[in-house]
């Protein structure tokens, strides 16, 4: 139970690192890149939440599947807005 503990205390220390590293993003990288950082960051939260906090990383077979293809359809919507407001 103990070492449980510990691993989500580490795990949250982590996800406040990330919110820092956001802030920081947030006033220091301009342009294109400041998405880019963003989105690292954000999808870096995400899989900590995804593995330790939605327990995926004790989880079998067809969770994980289902886990894996919301990503993917993420991505897939994520890709389509891209190129609606690149082509516009």
């Amino acid at each position: 139970m103990e070492q449980a503990r510990k691993r989500l205390a580490t795990v949250w220390l982590a996800l406040l690192a990330l919110l820092a590293l956001t802030v920081a993003g947030s006033f220091t990288v301009t342009g294109a890149a400041s998405a880019v950082v963003s989105f690292g960051v954000a999808a870096a939260k995400v899989a900590l939440i995804f593995w330790f906090f939605m327990q995926l990383r004790t989880e079998k077979g067809l969770i994980r599947v289902f886990a894996v293809g919301a990503i993917a359809w993420l991505a897939i919507l994520l890709t389509l807005v891209t190129i609606d407001k690149v082509t516009r």
